[in-house]
């Protein structure tokens, strides 16, 4: 890179707006940039302009104009010309970061007395400015109109072409109008195909879209796709499904969603799985299906009878004496007390039967024990 095309890049800004049509490129100039080495190397040969006179008398100059605290260190000199140079100084004005105060300076021939030509403030590097000036007809940007607004004709457009005009023959222009449909006076170019083409396809329409990867087969095979007709029937159509997110929208045939016509799930089954039931047979307690077994082969009327002799046996002798009371007529017990009774005088008989066994084992062993004990004291030796 040259000298000359490095101080076009440290001096100029580039801004880039994208049009309709393409690209324009705007350079902003920031005087206010520091020099390249050359051109410090340049300015450095003229011994009077960047003496430390100059600068000292570059500085007092700017205290005149404004507050000489603003007024920071000395950045550096570029030689604008024969005997012209521009000093630099950074500005501490708050609001105005990477802006440089700028002293240009000259000299006459021969002369060794600095004269100050011109006070200014420039953008540096990190300065904040505006944008550049764009035109009206290259700022609009697509999308930017609605419905109802109205933009200008343009004569020279290269996405269009003429159509057909008017030849003045009856019979030619009936032809043209009613079996050819000749009427538009412009149509689109191969440019204005090929634009429209490579927009739509590099758009959310087209097979890099986001969630296309996911769909198990393209809108080719959909049988909600309408073909287009025309030089873009072979690569777009448009989507009819209204559960589709892009229905009514022209979609590239190697675009997909999951709205396609042939797509097919398998059943997902309820939002919460069950687990199978599990049965332990071994803790299980057969129970009967009627009354009658519940009760031991004893019907209703005899099981309470049974009950309340077993109660009237285990009640105190004291009770006997006591004076009997007219006691209220008990209602019939519910099924479930019925059975909760029953199962209480079955355990109640079951622990009488294990204390019969009980008596009627020691009762026949007792026998048994006293006969073994007399023969085991008489083979004892006697005492002499």
């Amino acid at each position: 890179m040259t000298d000359a095309a490095t101080d076009t890049s440290k001096n100029t800004s580039t801004m880039t707006s994208e049009t309709a049509a393409g690209h324009t490129t705007v350079e902003i100039d920031r005087p206010g940039a520091l020099p390249t080495a050359a051109q410090q190397a340049a300015a450095a040969k003229d011994k009077v302009l960047t003496s430390p006179d100059a600068i000292e008398a570059a500085r007092s100059a700017l205290g005149e104009i404004t507050e000489p605290l603003s007024v920071g260190r000395y950045a550096a000199s570029r030689q604008l010309d024969k005997r012209l140079i521009t000093h630099l100084f950074e500005c501490n004005l708050t609001g105005y970061r990477g802006w440089r105060w700028a002293v240009t300076m000259s000299r006459p021939p021969r002369g060794r007395t600095a004269t100050i030509c011109e006070l200014e403030l420039l953008p540096g590097e990190e300065a904040l400015l505006a944008p550049a000036w764009v035109p009206w007809a290259d700022r609009l940007r697509p999308g930017d109109t609605t419905r109802s607004d109205r933009l200008p004709r343009r004569e020279t457009d290269e996405r269009l072409e003429p159509g057909w005009e008017a030849t003045g023959e009856e019979e030619g222009d009936t032809v043209a109008l009613d079996e050819l449909d000749l009427g538009r006076a412009r149509v689109l170019s191969a440019e204005g195909y090929r634009r429209a083409a490579q927009r739509w396809y590099d758009g959310d329409h087209g097979p890099d879209a986001e969630g296309v990867r996911k769909a198990h087969a393209t809108c080719s095979t959909c049988g909600f796709l309408v073909p287009m007709a025309g030089r873009l029937r072979n690569t777009f159509g448009v989507c009819a499904n209204e559960w589709a997110a892009d229905d009514g929208r022209v979609v590239s045939l190697d675009h997909g969603c999951g709205a396609h016509s042939e797509t097919d799930l398998p059943d997902q089954g309820p939002e919460w799985p069950v687990a199978p039931s599990r049965l332990d047979e071994e803790a299980m307690e057969p129970l009967a299906t009627n009354g009658t077994d519940l009760r031991g082969g004893h019907g209703r009327d005899e099981a309470g009878a049974q009950e309340q002799q077993e109660q009237a046996e285990s009640a105190p002798a004291g009770a006997d004496a006591a004076p009997e009371e007219s006691a209220p007529e008990e209602s019939a017990p519910e099924p479930e007390a019925a059975s909760a009774s029953q199962r209480a005088a079955s355990a109640r008989d079951a622990v009488a039967d294990l204390a019969l066994e009980r008596e009627h084992h020691d009762a026949t062993q007792r026998p048994a024990a006293a006969d073994a004990l007399a023969q085991l004291e008489a083979s004892l030796p006697t005492r002499s």
